[in-house]
C-alpha cells in the first residue's frame, strides 16, 4: 500500500510537472502578430495575403466598409483606432490627418516606394505625407444591356431616368458620388460650389428618388441585384463592373459622356497602430512589382506602380475600361476639398434624399 501511494504521488507529480512545463513552454512561445486592415471587400487578392502571412509569420485580418462615407463613420465611432492600415480615397485623407488619426509614411521603410508614379503623391492632398497609392480607376454606370431599351451613355439617363427604370436603380450611398455625379449630369463640375447648381441637383435627386431601389453599393457576389435582374442600372467602380461582367456578359460598364470621377485609393497607417513596422513591411510587400501586378489583375484596376505596369499584359493595359483613353480622362474629375459651408449644404441634401 505504501509503495502504491508513492507510485501514485510520483505519477501525479509527473503529470503536474508536465502540465506546468507545457504551460511554461506555451507561454514563452512568441505571440503571433495580427495586422488589421480596414478595406473594401474583394479588393485584396487572398493569395497575396497568404503569402505575406507566411513570409512574416503573422496573421492578417480584414474588416470591410461599404462606401467612403461608411468608412469615415466607422472610424469616427472609434476615434480612428482599432486598425493598423486603412484603404482610403484621396479626399478623406485630409480629414483623417486633421483628426490626428494618421501616421506619417516612412518611405525609407518601403524599398519599392520609388516605383510609385509621382503624380499620385500630392502635398496639397496630404497624400505625399500619409498615403501609399494602391489602385486607381473610374466611376461610371453599370447596366443590364439585355433589359434596358436604350444603351445608357449619359449620367442624365440615370438621374432623369426613363419610366422602365422605376425601382431598378442602385446608387452609391456617398455624398461625393451622389452629388458629384448629379452635378456632372447637369453639365456642371463635380466640385461646383455654386448655390444655384446645388439647388438644381437637389431637385434632380428628389425627382429621381422613386426610381431608386436602394442607396447602397451594388453587390459583386452571385446574389447581386444586377445579376438577378432586380436592378437594371447602378453607379459603380470600373473594377467591380468588370467582375460582374465576368459573371454575366449582359452587364455593361460605361464612363458616361459627361465624364465621371477619377478615383485613387491609398493605404494609410493609423497613428494608434501598435504594429507600425509590420504595416510598413506590408506596404513594401504589396508594392513588389509582381505582387502589385497580380493585385491589379485581381481587382481589374489600374496600378500606380511603374514596375507592375511593365509586367501587365498588353490586353490588360489596352482595356479602355481599366486604362481609359486620353479623351475620356480629360473629362474625369478628382474630388476636391470644398468650403465648409458647401460641405454642410451637400450633407443636408443627401440627408433629405436618404430619409
Amino acid at each position: 500500500m505504501i509503495h502504491l501511494t508513492k507510485l501514485l504521488v510520483g505519477v501525479f507529480g509527473l503529470v503536474i510537472w508536465s502540465s506546468q512545463s507545457f504551460a511554461a513552454v506555451q507561454s514563452s512561445a512568441p505571440e503571433v502578430k495580427v495586422l488589421k486592415i480596414l478595406n473594401w471587400s474583394e479588393y485584396l487578392d487572398p493569395a497575396v495575403i497568404t503569402e505575406f502571412e507566411e513570409k512574416y509569420q503573422v496573421e492578417v485580418r480584414e474588416f470591410y466598409f461599404e462606401s467612403d462615407e461608411d468608412r469615415t463613420k466607422q472610424l469616427a465611432l472609434i476615434d480612428g483606432k482599432g486598425y493598423d492600415i486603412i484603404v482610403s480615397d484621396m479626399p478623406s485623407i485630409r480629414l483623417y490627418a486633421k483628426q490626428n488619426w494618421l501616421e506619417a509614411i516612412k518611405p525609407q521603410k518601403i524599398s519599392n516606394y520609388n516605383l510609385i508614379l509621382p503624380r499620385y503623391l500630392q502635398r496639397e492632398n496630404f497624400t505625399e505625407q500619409y498615403g501609399v497609392p494602391f489602385l486607381w480607376g473610374t466611376l461610371g454606370i453599370v447596366y443590364r444591356k439585355d433589359l434596358v431599351k436604350e444603351p445608357l451613355t449619359s449620367w442624365l439617363q440615370l438621374f432623369r431616368p426613363a419610366s422602365e427604370l422605376k425601382q431598378k436603380i442602385v446608387l452609391i450611398r456617398d455624398v461625393n458620388d451622389l452629388i458629384g455625379m448629379g452635378l456632372k449630369s447637369l453639365g456642371y463640375s463635380a466640385n461646383s460650389t455654386i448655390t444655384e447648381h446645388l439647388d438644381e441637383v437637389e431637385t434632380l435627386l428628389l425627382a429621381q428618388k422613386p426610381f431608386v431601389r436602394s442607396y447602397t453599393y451594388i453587390s459583386v457576389e452571385e446574389d447581386s441585384a444586377l445579376l438577378k435582374g432586380e436592378a437594371w442600372a447602378a453607379m459603380a467602380y470600373n473594377g467591380d463592373a468588370l467582375l460582374l461582367n465576368e459573371l454575366d456578359s449582359n452587364i455593361q460598364f460605361v464612363v458616361p459622356q459627361e465624364g465621371g470621377n477619377l478615383w485613387v485609393d491609398y493605404f494609410l497607417i493609423l497613428k494608434s497602430s501598435k504594429n507600425k513596422n509590420l504595416a510598413h513591411q506590408f506596404l513594401d510587400f504589396v508594392n513588389l512589382p509582381e505582387v502589385a501586378k497580380r493585385t491589379a489583375e485581381y481587382a481589374n484596376c489600374a496600378t500606380p506602380n511603374i514596375g507592375a505596369e511593365k509586367l501587365l499584359s498588353m490586353d490588360f493595359k489596352n482595356n479602355p475600361l481599366i486604362y481609359p483613353p486620353s479623351d475620356v480622362l480629360e473629362k474625369m474629375e478628382i474630388y476636391r476639398k470644398l468650403p465648409a459651408r458647401i460641405t454642410k449644404r451637400r450633407n443636408s441634401i443627401v440627408t433629405r434624399i436618404y430619409n
